[in-house]
């Protein structure tokens, strides 16, 4: 007797245009060359990494870049701070830069920013690759708080210009600048959150309603993932998060079930299709 579950997949869920411009070069390149470096992983997703390895794809980290000369280096769509420009001129490597219009729009804007001798406050994740990219144009002055609550213990300028990390929830966003209108003070803000991302936040509370289970796919280290799948969660408390489609178990549905298959910016659709495969198998 199968389990008969009735798999949807969530036509908007997939890489964003980003992710597939950086892949797109990737791969252009990785045909003519045979092999390619790629400055930390080309996209969140450990298993379209795997793919791209097998194609001839190195991914090399920031302190390995200085031992690198002569070489093509893929630059992904999260974007580079200007010490990696600088490092490339000066080893005779050529950049393949797949930064995100998006993000580098928003760079522009931080150095505009610091340039004119604004304070700056990012929100967003410590430690992201985007936001190393930002900080990097502001000499790493920039204060980085991925939470409110940090704010608390700092002492802050009594004027400064808040800027979003890409990814971040628009909500959020607007949340974080009331607040600190509320404690008082002077907060230029300027809200760059890419809106392929924020479109995704409305319409997928909406997919995740109609489902009896949401199976949602994404790397652990996509931090849109993280706050995608929260969306979904809101939405409908029977959602899954899985990397892999070897996560997914038996136990976790019943016969009939109708679900809904869908993933972060970073999830290739070859993988939301094998999940399908797999509960359409049971």
């Amino acid at each position: 007797m199968g389990y008969n579950l009735q798999v949807t997949i969530d036509k908007d869920s997939g890489f964003c245009f980003g992710v597939v411009y950086a892949i797109d070069m990737a791969e252009e390149i990785l045909k003519e060359d045979g092999y390619l470096y790629c400055l930390g992983d080309i996209v969140h997703n450990d298993e379209e990494v795997a793919r791209l390895k097998a194609k001839g794809l190195r991914i090399i980290g920031h302190d390995s870049l200085p031992d690198l000369k002569n070489e093509k280096v893929l630059i992904r769509a999260h974007g580079e701070a200007p010490e990696t420009y600088r490092t490339a001129l000066e080893n005779n490597i050529t950049l393949i830069d797949a930064s995100c219009p998006v993000v580098l729009k928003l760079q522009n804007r931080v150095k505009t920013s610091y340039d004119q001798q604004e304070k700056i406050l990012i929100y967003g994740k410590h430690g992201h690759a985007e936001v190393i990219g930002l900080q990097g144009q502001t000499n790493g002055e920039a204060i980085v708080f991925q939470d409110i609550a940090e704010l608390d213990e700092m002492e802050l300028p009594a004027s400064f210009t808040l800027y979003s990390q890409t990814t971040k929830s628009t909500d959020k966003f607007y949340a974080i600048k009331d607040e600190l209108l509320n404690r008082g003070y002077d907060v230029k803000a300027n809200d760059t959150i890419c809106r392929q991302v924020s479109n995704r936040y409305d319409d997928l509370g909406d997919f995740a309603s109609k489902y009896d289970k949401v199976v949602f796919v994404s790397g652990k280290k996509s931090s849109n993932g993280r706050v995608l799948y929260d969306v979904c969660l809101k939405s409908n408390p029977n959602s899954y998060f899985v990397s892999d489609p070897a996560e997914l178990h038996l136990e976790m549905f019943s016969p009939g079930d109708t679900i809904g298959v869908c993933g972060a910016t970073s999830t290739p659709m070859w993988l939301m299709e094998q999940v399908k495969t797999v509960l359409e198998s049971y």
